[in-house]
């Protein structure tokens, strides 16, 4: 079997990094704008988990990836909640869904591989 460089894996994490995070930017405030809450909040609520490792994730620090890993299983569940729940907001649940697996699989892949 080939041996799939660390690089691809990180790749991989970061386009579900970016991904995930346009998307919360776009969801609430052009795809679908929130009209009964504040949007300030909503963004601020959603957004700022993911800032939190994004630093050392591009700089591929091995910590920050792990935490990305496990900061993107509460998008997965939400996005899977949201697209079981709520038939008009499906499709964009299902991208939150498909990006936060692309972030969880690329860091806890690239963990993996970049020591062998």
């Amino acid at each position: 079997m080939k041996h799939i460089a660390p690089a691809f894996f990180h790749a991989l994490a970061v386009t579900g990094f970016v991904g995930l995070f346009a998307l919360l930017m776009l969801w609430p405030t052009v795809l679908s704008p929130v009209t009964n809450f504040p949007v300030a909040w909503i963004l601020l609520v959603s957004v700022t988990p993911l800032l939190l490792p994004m630093r050392g994730l591009l700089a591929k620090r091995p910590k920050a990836c792990a935490w990305a890993a496990y900061i993107s299983l509460a998008y997965f569940i939400h996005g899977s909640v949201e697209a079981y729940s709520n038939p008009a907001q499906r499709p964009y649940a299902l991208l939150e869904v498909v990006f936060s697996l692309l972030l969880f699989f690329g860091a806890a892949l690239y963990l993996r591989t970049r020591n062998h």
